[in-house]
């Protein structure tokens, strides 16, 4: 797992740095509101620690970015068990604050306890239904009437990239780079046609009247309303 570490203080700074990776964790340490930004709008981050009070701004802004570019979960620091400041921190998205000083067996608590009731309280959002279909994006597992389909990684991708965009006409072009960079060859037009057709013969209850994989004529395809 990869945590986003925000702490202008050095010291506390390589130590979380240092015994978080000592736990297994990958981090990445900024020390200011303008690094950390650009590391949350190029990277994904599975936790966020930001402290409250730094350089060039504050840890709230940061925690409504994550909330809003990822939907991570996020512990803030703070120097003083303030009601008000954990309260702000709390209504911008943070899941739970530790004032400083602080014991890193305590964090490290904390961090584990957190991450535990973001992945109960999301976990079916990594569930998709499309119709008799079911997607479980955490295990890359595709079911049909509650029994599982093998997929290709290629025919995954290619469901996943229409489950994404439930409602939308996508042409040929947008799914052929939604899919290009798994293909171990050359995906064209006329290997889309056939990738569809699997797709269908696998999901479909009849593949030659869809009701999953429709076909806009003159557009394209789309799957919904």
């Amino acid at each position: 797992m990869k945590f986003l570490i925000v702490e202008d203080d050095k010291t506390i700074a390589l130590g979380l740095e240092y015994s978080l990776q000592q736990e297994g964790y990958i981090t990445s340490l900024c020390s200011d509101v303008i690094t950390a930004k650009r590391s949350l709008l190029e990277q994904k981050f599975d936790l966020g620690i930001f402290d409250l009070t730094l350089p060039d701004g504050s840890g709230y802004e940061l925690c409504k970015l994550a909330r809003e570019k990822w939907d991570m979960p996020i512990i803030i620091l703070t120097a003083c068990d303030d009601e008000v400041n954990v309260v702000m921190g709390l209504e911008m998205g943070a899941d739970d604050y530790i004032t400083k000083p602080f014991r890193v067996k305590e964090l490290s608590a904390r961090i584990k306890s957190v991450l535990r009731r973001y992945h109960k309280d999301n976990s079916t959002k990594h569930i998709i239904q499309l119709g008799n279909v079911r997607i479980n994006t955490l295990d890359a597992k595709v079911y049909r009437s509650g029994q599982e389909v093998n997929l290709t990684a290629l025919e995954y991708r290619l469901l996943l990239t229409f489950a994404n965009n439930e409602g939308q006409v996508l042409t040929r072009n947008q799914l052929l780079e939604g899919i290009w960079d798994v293909a171990g060859d050359f995906v064209n037009d006329n290997t889309l046609t056939v990738y569809i057709k699997r797709i269908r013969e696998k999901l479909e209850e009849d593949p030659q009247n869809p009701t999953i994989i429709k076909t806009v004529r003159g557009l394209g395809y789309k799957v919904g309303e």
